[in-house]
């Protein structure tokens, strides 16, 4: 699908993210939206499920979450009656701590690591359900990368991703999370980026 990525960014600059949401819906024929139930996961999960009930939501756990993550988890899957499609790791958390542990980012191994829990299970989601449009809650201001893309951007595999809250500020989110009743989370870690300004490999 060629789009004229300049142009649709301009056009959407004012749209609220329901807007952005409906437009996206319009012409994809396999929308997913993918998660990690971060801080503020459940604003994306919240607008775009009230635009297309049913998308598959792709969780890619890498099994590292905290104790609060994953009841929050729960929670929201409860509360949005998600359609989830799980993806976990080939390899048990218990079976990589005793062949290679949790490895600091200086650590060459931290890269197999990466591969393992994140990118391995990623990749096979992506490679199963052939999304034409992935929904995700990208933001400027959040690493590097991120400031140099936009609402609508495209990845390297030619898949339109839509990020409906990308120019929106924790505040804003807040005040979105409290008119919808929705709970927040913030005991939130990933291990394979540790530094929340460190791209974990999965948007690049």
């Amino acid at each position: 699908m060629s789009l004229d990525l300049d142009k649709i960014n301009n056009d959407l600059k004012d749209k609220s993210p329901a807007e952005i949401i409906a437009w996206a819906i319009s012409f994809a024929k396999n929308a997913v939206i993918t998660t990690n139930f971060r801080p503020y996961e459940v604003a994306i999960l919240n607008a775009v499920t009230e635009v297309k009930k049913d998308i598959k939501v792709i969780w890619c756990d890498t099994g590292y979450n905290t104790v609060q993550t994953y009841k929050h988890a729960e929670e929201i899957i409860e509360k949005l009656d998600l359609n989830i499609q799980l993806y976990t790791p080939k390899q048990t958390a218990a079976h990589r701590n005793v062949v290679l542990g949790v490895p600091s980012i200086e650590d060459p191994k931290h890269a197999v690591f990466t591969e393992q829990v994140k990118l391995e299970p990623f990749a096979r989601a992506m490679k199963e359900h052939e999304p034409d449009v992935w929904f995700t809650n990208l933001r400027k201001g959040q690493t590097a990368f991120r400031n140099s893309i936009d609402v609508v951007s495209v990845s390297k595999d030619g898949i339109v991703k839509v990020s409906p809250f990308y120019n929106w500020t924790d505040e804003q989110l807040d005040t979105y999370l409290e008119e919808k009743n929705l709970p927040n989370e913030f005991t939130y870690f990933d291990p394979t980026k540790v530094e929340s300004n460190r791209e974990c490999g999965l948007h690049i």
